[in-house]
């Protein structure tokens, strides 16, 4: 049962990560996808979306994403640099405590 558990922890770590699993076929969408999308007219006598209504509404999503984007990244930058910083102390800190163990 332990097992179990542990095999589950592991699943739903990688799907929050940079490493979650995704199929081949999987692409995130970008705004630039958003924004060049087009949409087929509708044939005469047929009820459609208004163009200019759609374009707009592509528009504002594909803002919406860059923002998203952008914001990720940026925490992304800010987890490794504390991280880092997170490594240079405990190595200090592993160093302090070796010197004391050899000045003994």
């Amino acid at each position: 049962m332990r097992v179990f558990f542990r095999h589950a922890r592991r699943r739903q770590r990688s799907v929050l990560g940079p490493t979650r699993y995704r199929s081949a076929a999987y692409h995130p969408l970008r705004p630039w996808q958003v924004r060049e999308r087009r949409f087929r007219p509708t044939p005469l006598g047929r009820r459609g979306l208004d163009p200019v209504e759609v374009r707009e509404f592509l528009d504002q999503v594909a803002g919406d994403l860059a923002i998203v984007y952008d914001a990720l990244a940026q925490s992304r930058r800010e987890t490794d640099r504390i991280k880092d910083a997170l490594r240079r102390w405990q190595s200090e800190q592993t160093r302090a405590r070796n010197e004391r163990r050899y000045d003994r």
